[in-house]
């Protein structure tokens, strides 16, 4: 009769976290949001209710009076600690991670900052084919490991059965900061931009396009279950502007991240583009207040 030789205690550790590490991806896979995610049957809709992150704990603010924003998503530790504490504080269905939409531009060299009581500033705006080429290369690993390290943190502090989810702006929102150098009411200057520097946006579009579909990618391996594109600005623009110099970018992130975990394409003041936003992809189409529910049942098809 055969006999089987005992496992050694690193074999066997190795077994049993890989073992805890299944039972836990089944709990999260099991919840009532990434179901939601995969249009499956629960028992409760989630409704996903944006907050500015922490302003309401005062254990969060005790944070930020000793951390400056960006050093703040830097620290894998602290931005683990904030996600969590909110997430056990409001026993909400799912964590996100604790970032911001445009880290990604620190690395391509446009003077990433953030100045108090102004919000995010660019000092060093594009206006040219010749400054969209001299934007320096990033890649999400090398760039953006702070922000992979807080994921890989957080999936292992946070309950199993609680989805984090990843997130990134979208091209146009990212390339609209970069050339207004900071939020804008019209966004007058990307529009110029876009209309009249053709060769230059549509270098700039594929090269963001092609940094957050591999930044959402490595977020899914870190460990997000699922991530979230926000298009913040794009319901500045027309439909005919959105196919054309918008829709073919926002596909290909969302073509790279199709299959890997569930996608939530979302963007503000899109009521008129959601058709639009349904054909650039997504599992999850994201709305605001600004069109109802129903209508968007209705409009969006799912």
């Amino acid at each position: 009769m055969a006999q089987t030789k005992p496992q050694d205690n690193e074999s066997g550790e190795r077994q049993a976290s890989t073992s805890t590490h299944v039972q836990a991806e089944k709990r999260s896979r099991e919840s009532r949001f990434l179901r939601a995610c995969r249009r499956e049957s629960v028992d409760r809709t989630p409704i996903w209710l944006m907050r500015q992150a922490g302003r309401y704990q005062s254990e969060f603010r005790e944070i930020r009076a000793r951390t400056s924003f960006l050093d703040l998503c830097k620290n894998a530790e602290l931005a683990c600690e904030v996600t969590v504490m909110a997430v056990e504080m409001l026993k909400v269905d799912a964590a996100i991670i604790f970032a911001d939409i445009l880290l990604p531009l620190e690395p391509l060299g446009v003077g990433l900052e953030y100045a108090k009581g102004e919000g995010p500033i660019i000092h060093r705006p594009l206006s040219s084919l010749q400054d969209v080429q001299s934007l320096r290369p990033c890649h999400a690993e090398e760039h953006l490991g702070y922000v992979l390290n807080a994921i890989k943190l957080t999936r292992r502090t946070l309950r199993q059965d609680v989805p984090l989810i990843g997130f990134a702006g979208a091209p146009f929102t990212l390339a609209s900061y970069m050339i207004e150098g900071g939020s804008s009411k019209n966004f007058d200057k990307t529009k110029q931009f876009m209309r009249n520097e053709t060769p230059a946006w549509k270098l700039l579009m594929e090269r963001v396009a092609e940094l957050t579909g591999e930044y959402l990618k490595a977020q899914i391996e870190a460990g997000a279950e699922a991530v979230q594109l926000f298009d913040s600005w794009v319901g500045c623009l027309s439909p005919i502007d959105y196919r054309q110099y918008v829709q073919p970018y926002t596909k290909k992130v969302i073509d790279t991240v199709r299959g890997a975990a569930p996608l939530i394409h979302f963007g503000t003041g899109t009521s008129g583009l959601l058709p639009n936003m349904v054909q650039a992809g997504g599992d999850v189409v994201g709305v605001d207040w600004r069109i109802s529910l129903d209508r968007a049942w209705q409009t969006i098809g799912f």
